[in-house]
Formats: structure tokens, sequence, C-alpha cells
């Protein structure tokens, strides 16, 4: 059995109105501002990414990162986004808080835009395999080797195809800007299994517990009671 189940997508931003704007066609899917500054993207009732206010700017290049489809560069671009890089296969794009995302480019017409959610991991192949699979157990996938990257299958309740692993030389230096939730009945089998919990449930009022992967990832456990 998992231990955990995929519950949402959380992206920090210094405006999020505007971030949710831009994301939400380019995905999509709608958006939602709120009242307190933060935003949302639904599909109906079902949230799929919460969008959070930070006052501190983008400084680093974001650990994780969105792929998304698409026909052409153009309708991220009209919506502000600017080239970053090109490669064969994808052109890496920043949207307009300054966070990497890749576009590839389908000559047959895109159902859904939403693609992958690629997490760095610092070191070798091996590296980023060993936290696909520590992934893979959490959410109750596989963990699949292909081309010196990793990713996983069979997770159910992604809203996306599937999450790669990707080795790099850089090591993380600051909280990640985009991080995932998790639902989770069993928070302790989390840190059995090498999670650390960085603050409890219940602290300064939050309903959820921020927690580390083993590579020092930040991720949100949300449970029932």
């Amino acid at each position: 059995m998992p231990l955990a189940t995929y519950k949402d997508l959380c992206i920090d931003a210094t405006d999020p109105h505007a971030l949710a704007a831009f994301w939400g066609p380019l995905l999509s899917w709608e958006s939602h501002p709120h009242d307190d500054g933060g935003s949302c993207l639904r599909v109906g009732d079902d949230v799929r990414v919460w969008v959070n206010r930070v006052p501190e700017p983008k400084t680093v290049k974001n650990r994780l990162h969105l792929d998304v489809r698409a026909a052409s560069l153009r309708p991220a671009l009209e919506a502000g986004a600017v080239v970053h890089d090109e490669q064969p296969r994808w052109t890496v794009m920043l949207d307009p808080d300054g966070q990497e995302f890749c576009v590839f480019v389908r000559d047959e017409p895109v159902a859904d835009p939403a693609y992958e959610l690629v997490w760095d991991v610092t070191g070798d192949e091996g590296a980023a395999h060993g936290l696909a699979q520590w992934w893979a157990e959490v959410l109750g996938g596989t963990a699949v080797r292909d081309g010196g990257w990793s990713h996983l299958e069979a997770v159910k309740g992604l809203p996306f195809e599937t999450i790669v692993f990707q080795p790099v030389p850089e090591g993380k230096t600051t909280k990640n800007r985009i991080h995932i939730d998790v639902t989770s009945e069993d928070p302790d089998g989390l840190v059995a299994a090498g999670a650390t919990s960085l603050r409890e449930k219940g602290a300064g009022g939050i309903d959820w517990t921020v927690m580390v992967d083993p590579a020092g990832n930040e991720f949100c456990v949300f449970t029932a009671g």
C-alpha cells in the first residue's frame, strides 16, 4: 500500500493573481483569484494548483518545473513568457515570475497541455533513480529508468502524465518555489521511510505537516483528522 496519495501542486509567486492568470489558459485550467492574495487553478471543483504569495523573488533555478505540450510557443509568448533556452525537442521558457518551464511543440492537436512535472536531483543518474524509487514507494507507482533520467509510472491522481527525475550537478540552496502536497493517514510511516518533519500540523495554525524527502525537497502532508 502507498504511504500517501498525490493531492496537488503548489507554486510560490510574488504576484499569484498574475501568475495564475498566465498559467490557467496555458494549461486549460480555470484561474481563481482569492481575496487573501493567493490564487488557484481548478478543473471544476478540483484544485490542481495553489499559487501562494511570498515576499521573496526567485533567485535560483527551480528544482521542480512543469513541461507543457502546445501547438506553438505563441500563446506563452503573448501571455508574457520569454524564451530562456532552445533544445532540440523542447524550448525552455520563463513565466512572468521568472520560473522555468519547458514547452514541447506538437504537430498533432493538443488535447491535454499538462505533460510532466520534472524534478532535479543532485548527483548522477543513480541518485535520480534512487529518489524516483523513494517517491514511487510513497505514491504507489513504479520507477523506470529512461535514458539517464527516471520517471514514475502508474501513480494515481496525477494531473499530468508522470513525474520525471533528472540528475543535475548543482545542489539545493534554498526553499523550493514549487512543491507537491500529498494526503496520508500515516505521517509517521513517511518519517520511517526517510522523510523528515520540519513543521508539525497545528504549529502556527497550519492544517498540514511540512516535510522534506531524503534529498531535502519540501512537501506538505494533509491528514483527515
